[in-house]
Parts: C-alpha cells; sequence; structure tokens
C-alpha cells in the first residue's frame, strides 16, 4: 500500500489516504483522524512520521488538534458533539470497573504508566490524564515517588 522506496515521503502518502477518507466522506467534520498510536500500529511508522501525517493535514487545512484530545477533521469552528466518550474517560471507566469488582484492591497499585500505555495503545500524558480523572472521581490516590493507588471503598463516588 506505501511505497517506501518511492520520491514521495512515507508521511505524505498517508496524509493523502486519509485526505481520501475525507474526501469520499468517510471522515467527516468533527471526526478523529487516526491517533499517532494507531499510526504507528496501522501503517508501521515512527510516532514522529505519524505527527508529520497531522501537522501536513493541518497546513492544508483539512484537520484541527485539540492539545491532550486528538486531531479531527474541519477548522474546529463548527460544534459538533461527540459521538462516543474520549479515550482517557474509557479508559477511567475501565479502571474503575475493575476496582469496583475488586480486580484491583484497595492499598494496592494500580498497573503501571508504561503497562496502561501499551495495553490501551496511548501517550504518557493519556494515562496521566486517565489517572488524573479516576483520582478526582476518588477511585486512586498518588503517593509521591511511590506510585497510585486504589482507594477505599468508602472514597469511591456514590452511585
Amino acid at each position: 500500500m506505501l511505497d517506501r522506496e518511492g520520491p514521495v515521503p512515507v508521511y505524505k502518502q498517508i496524509a493523502e489516504l486519509i485526505h481520501a477518507q475525507i474526501r469520499d466522506g468517510e471522515l467527516i467534520e468533527g471526526d478523529p483522524i487516526p491517533s499517532e498510536a494507531e499510526m504507528e500500529a496501522e501503517y508501521g511508522v515512527a510516532r514522529l512520521t505519524a505527527r508529520r501525517v497531522a501537522r501536513e493535514l493541518r497546513e492544508l487545512g483539512l484537520v484541527h488538534t485539540e492539545p491532550g484530545l486528538g486531531t479531527f477533521v474541519g477548522d474546529g469552528v463548527v460544534y459538533r458533539p461527540r459521538r462516543r466518550p474520549l479515550l482517557y474517560q474509557q479508559m477511567a471507566k475501565e479502571i474503575a470497573e475493575r476496582i469496583e469488582r475488586r480486580e484491583l484492591k484497595a492499598n494496592r497499585p494500580i498497573p503501571s504508566e508504561k503497562s496502561l500505555m501499551q495495553q490501551y495503545g496511548v501517550a504518557k500524558a493519556t494515562v496521566r490524564q486517565t489517572v488524573k480523572f479516576l483520582r478526582d472521581q476518588g477511585y486512586v490516590f498518588t503517593v509521591p515517588h511511590r506510585g497510585t493507588y486504589v482507594s477505599s471503598p468508602e472514597n469511591w463516588p456514590q452511585g
């Protein structure tokens, strides 16, 4: 699919594939384009190459990036409700369910940043956003220089 030996850089080829999806209506205003991690996995490219794809599409005026959220089709001016929860919220929901089922025990560490990055195929910033979300809800607490642990059930959200 990609011509890695030809004169057109790989990032431009991937950008053209995504551009075609936008042109053909497969991706519409407000839809996310594949994340850097997804491009790495799907196209077998480095993170820097995936980053250049998003920059190329931004320069063409096809997408916009919302820091901490991702890159989306369109210029960001038109409001479009999200169809699904943000990735960090989905991750937090899954971890909270494991805590509530007692798979992750009170006063014991949650999986490490590295293992969560690998499990979900996300960047460290996304994992940290997930942990902050869980901490804000009361599911976990962090001890500086020690790690993040499951809170006692009385600290969990009621509902």
